[in-house]
């Protein structure tokens, strides 16, 4: 009773092209796929950024420990 059957993803289907016309469904599937390759494209930009990031921050504490370490080996 719980799993989805052959008929009822028929039934599904003709529903679909009743609803949207045998036109509409590729564009909309195309749409489907440019909003899916967007939001990866997004992803992706938001984890250059977070890396960008994270060595801008790691940057200033690599300078500050070798500006300790001449200061020392001058003293």
């Amino acid at each position: 009773m719980g799993q989805i059957g052959l008929w009822q993803i028929l039934i599904v289907a003709v529903l679909v092209v009743l609803l949207f016309g045998r036109g509409k469904i590729p564009h909309l599937m195309s749409d489907l796929a440019q909003g899916i390759k967007s939001f990866k494209r997004g992803m992706k930009d938001e984890d250059v950024a977070k890396a960008k990031t994270i060595d801008a921050k790691a940057e200033p504490e690599a300078e500050t420990v070798s500006s300790k370490d001449n200061a020392t080996s001058k003293g």
